[in-house]
């Protein structure tokens, strides 16, 4: 059988070579690029995003990956965006009292977590929301899994589609962990970084390309 293609969207941001290995590692053809007819072409697209929502956005502008991304997701072509990844696909972010405008795939905002402790840094576990396929298999475990997140701002909040699945998780406050919405999948947590949990994740995603 033939792996499954996914482009990992390289515009400058993100942990592009472990999230290629990550992929590779469930059994996917991976290429990082910023080439347009790359990432049209592929049967997944991956988002990537470290740091802040704003470098992240002027980074994804001087690539058209708005545009890249609205595409595939308006043909249906899956897409999964991973932590900032998962941030930009929201209408706006508000970081430092600067508000910057996001893909505005789903509405709403990311905004900072209200917790003592910031960032939210190492493992966490999550609330798979029902029938998730991202989480298909992970749901019951004992103990649960645990997944790697860092991150100090978050969509707490869903104003989207009611036919979303939702998996939240808790820093002090409710936060989303992950969003499956037709085909467009974020997470908030890195899957690439956590170990035997995460590559579930990404095989899940992978099988269903």
């Amino acid at each position: 059988m033939t792996a499954k293609s996914v482009v990992v969207l390289d515009y400058g941001s993100g942990n592009l070579r472990s999230a290629q290995r990550a992929l590779q590692r469930v059994g996917a053809s991976v290429e990082v690029t910023a080439d347009a007819g790359a990432a049209a072409a592929a049967d997944g697209l991956v988002v990537p995003g470290v740091g802040a929502f704003e470098a992240c956005m002027t980074g994804l502008r001087k690539i058209a990956g708005e545009r890249i991304i609205a595409e595939r997701v308006a043909a249906g072509r899956p897409v999964l965006g991973v932590c900032v990844g998962m941030q930009i696909l929201f209408a706006r972010g508000v970081e430092f009292g600067v508000e910057t405008t996001g893909c505005g795939q789903w509405p709403g905002a990311v905004t900072r977590l209200d917790a003592p402790v910031i960032p939210h840094m190492g493992w966490n576990v999550v609330q798979p929301g029902p029938g998730s396929a991202l989480f298909a298999g992970l749901e019951d475990l004992d103990p649960p899994a645990r997944f790697y997140f860092v991150h100090s701002y978050a969509a707490q909040r869903w104003e989207g589609s009611p036919q979303a699945v939702l998996t939240w998780a808790t820093h002090r406050v409710p936060f989303l962990a992950a969003v499956e919405d037709g085909p467009l999948s974020a997470t908030q947590f890195h899957p690439e970084k956590s170990g035997d949990a995460g590559a579930a994740v990404l095989s899940n995603w992978v099988g269903g390309l």
